[in-house]
């Protein structure tokens, strides 16, 4: 694995509609920056399959539930949801046009083509929070990985999706019963009270132990019924 620690190449570097997006590659491994902060990279994905199989799990057997994957990063959460036929509809939102494009046709289309080809995956490009916002869709699961965490957002305006409206909107785009999980780079107490605040019940946290430093975490609340 010495490649991993070569000088990193940049593939492609665009500007996005809210600053610039890099995809460069490190060694085996293939990063995405977005505003020179470091998103997330192909090196492990386990925190972003838990992600959807928490959300799955909290569902309690429900038939082919429908989720929304807010964020495609490098593909995990999407690549790992579409491997799993117990779900049903398949909608990701994504407000980069450079990532979607580098699945649909550049460096990472080996990781999410086979997921972007199964007829249950729609993808959306926009805004997370307008979506919710704004779709008469509802959806029984929410799986949100936008940022590095509630408290780490990439853009300002991000912070809204984890105030207490932004958290209203989420409730309503799910069905009752439905469960928010939200993607984090460390667990946050201050995020769990929130999510309690804004009316969820069954609030938890899952940490996923890394090789150094705070655990990865995934938030899971679930909209009462």
């Amino acid at each position: 694995m010495a490649a991993t620690y070569d000088t990193p190449v940049v593939l492609d570097r665009r500007e996005g509609p809210h600053g610039e997006v890099v995809l460069r590659r490190h060694g085996e491994l293939l990063q995405i920056i977005a505003n020179g902060c470091f998103l997330m990279d192909t090196s492990d994905g386990r925190s972003e399959r838990l992600l959807v199989d928490a959300a799955y799990d909290a569902l309690d057997g429900r038939p082919e539930p429908d989720v929304l994957i807010g964020g495609l990063g490098v593909g995990f959460s999407l690549a790992h949801a579409a491997a799993d036929p117990r779900w049903g509809r398949i909608t990701v939102v994504e407000r980069e046009p450079a990532v979607i494009g580098w699945h649909r046709a550049g460096p990472l289309s080996g990781l999410s083509a086979a997921a972007l080809g199964d007829p249950r995956t729609e993808i959306v490009e926009g805004d997370l929070l307008t979506h919710v916002n704004e779709t008469s869709a509802t959806y029984d699961a929410l799986c949100l990985d936008i940022d590095n965490g509630p408290g780490w957002t990439v853009t300002e305006d991000n912070d809204g999706l984890y105030s207490p409206a932004g958290l209203a909107s989420c409730a309503k785009a799910l069905t009752p019963g439905g469960v928010l999980a939200v993607w984090s780079a460390r667990p946050s107490v201050d995020f769990e009270q929130t999510l309690w605040n804004a009316g969820f019940r069954q609030v938890r946290t899952e940490e996923i132990p890394v090789a150094r430093g705070v655990p990865d975490a995934v938030h899971l609340a679930v909209r009462p019924g």
